[in-house]
């Protein structure tokens, strides 16, 4: 198969942040853009889903407390237990 050069403009910092990613999972910014374009061909439609489902506020900060470790709950002795945190 022949291949031809594409060129797109993209962020500094996102292709740099896209560059560390790919190469950690063993591919080249080049390689991953070619995955993207088969599987949106495959599914003719764009392999994951684009929304402006953007989280409120309380599930913002519960999100950043979880990630930090914060604000955890457990683990629980009973079921019992468990209920009454996630009723409070």
């Amino acid at each position: 198969m022949k291949s031809v050069n594409v060129t797109f403009r993209v962020d500094e910092e996102l292709k740099t942040q896209a560059d560390s990613l790919f190469s950690e999972l063993g591919m080249s910014l080049s390689t991953a853009f070619n995955i993207f374009l088969r599987q949106s061909v495959r599914e003719q439609q764009m392999p994951f889903m684009i929304s402006k489902n953007i989280p409120n506020a309380v599930t913002m900060a519960a999100m950043e407390s979880a990630e930090n470790e914060e604000d955890m709950y457990g683990p629980f002795d009973d079921v019992d237990s468990l209920m009454e945190a996630l009723n409070a």
